[in-house]
């Protein structure tokens, strides 16, 4: 039987009741008490490197996850992280940037309901992920509600509901039925993962609204290293103030500030080029665009890369370089 690693993070499948509403008070050791069938197909073990509501999530403890896979890689044959499911998107999506072209699985998943709730969905992800994790299936993934979805891919797209999590621009890698991971994508893999232990936290996120104040682009800009911008439809930015927020813009990327253009719209990705609001922020300006890339794994992509580099050549130069395929574009924007 395989060996594999249970890291938990804490979570609502952690969770119990306590005055103020739920908090995660259980451990890994403890959740896989409730599921005693995955110990007849695998050798489990149990590792707590901290215990949060997910909400509580920061870069720092994402570097604390792969540091844990890092330092415990050679001794088990894949690895499962118990999360909660507000921020898992983001943790996988940095996982897969912190731990490239790993040839073991790494599983993310966790609960919309605690594990020791009546008609919780707590047990049956943690068996589905315990058995991915022994398959051969490579890479990060968040396996949920019997899906597998690729770490730069997935999203929580239901506050409440089992099927919280869907596969943004990208097919599932696989799905699980009756105990058995029937896979579909096989991702890429070397012979031993990349890790990576650098992180650069300056990444702001402004979601724009009808009328939003050139101010709040200003402030954004001038208190960090890089900025998403998720735009409307297809990607832009407004002209009802001249051209404003296209001189602020110039002025930050003249400053060596990186500024990526990205979509509210949750399927099919950017494209600058077609609405004039957005053709000269690409031709002119030289924003980098997201394209069909999840926000999650922009913000975590340029937390990365500002881990590596200053140099606004090599920013773009890894932006657009796909790396567990968050990214499919023209060639002609590297």
């Amino acid at each position: 039987m395989k060996n594999i690693l249970c890291i938990g993070t804490g979570g609502t499948i952690a969770s119990e009741l306590v005055s103020d509403g739920l908090a995660p008070e259980l451990n890994a050791e403890q959740l896989l008490h409730y599921v005693p069938q995955i110990r007849e197909f695998c050798c489990p073990t149990c590792l707590q490197i901290f215990s949060i509501d997910s909400t509580n999530m920061s870069p720092s403890r994402w570097l604390q996850m792969a540091a844990c896979i890092r330092e415990h890689y050679d001794e088990y044959d894949g690895f499962v992280i118990t999360h909660g499911t507000d921020t898992m998107a983001y943790s996988a999506a940095a996982l897969s940037y912190l731990i490239q072209q790993c040839p073991k699985p790494i599983i993310l998943t966790g609960a919309q309901k605690p594990i020791g709730s009546d008609n919780t969905d707590s047990k049956i992800n943690l068996e589905d992920a315990f058995r991915c994790a022994c398959s051969p299936l490579r890479g990060v993934m968040v396996v949920f509600n019997g899906k597998v979805i690729r770490g730069t891919r997935a999203r929580k797209t239901h506050s409440k509901s089992f099927r919280a999590f869907s596969s943004i621009n990208y097919p599932e890698l696989a799905y699980i039925q009756d105990g058995h991971v029937l896979s579909f994508i096989q991702p890429d893999c070397a012979e031993r993962p990349i890790f990576y232990d650098r992180l650069g936290e300056r990444v702001a996120l402004l979601k724009m609204i009808p009328g939003t104040d050139s101010a709040l682009l200003e402030w954004l800009l001038e208190h960090n290293d890089a900025l998403i911008i998720e735009s409307f439809g297809v990607g832009g930015m407004p002209s009802y103030r001249g051209s404003e927020f296209y001189d602020l813009i110039a002025h930050a990327i003249a400053r060596g500030k990186t500024i990526v253009m990205t979509t509210q719209v949750e399927n099919e990705g950017s494209n600058l080029s077609i609405y004039s609001v957005g053709n000269r922020l690409k031709t002119e300006l030289g924003v980098l665009e997201a394209y069909d890339m999840t926000t999650e794994a922009v913000v975590a992509k340029l937390m990365w890369i500002l881990g590596q580099t200053q140099d606004p050549q090599q920013i773009r130069r890894l932006f657009y370089a796909p790396i567990s395929e968050d990214l499919l574009h023209p060639a002609s924007d590297s």
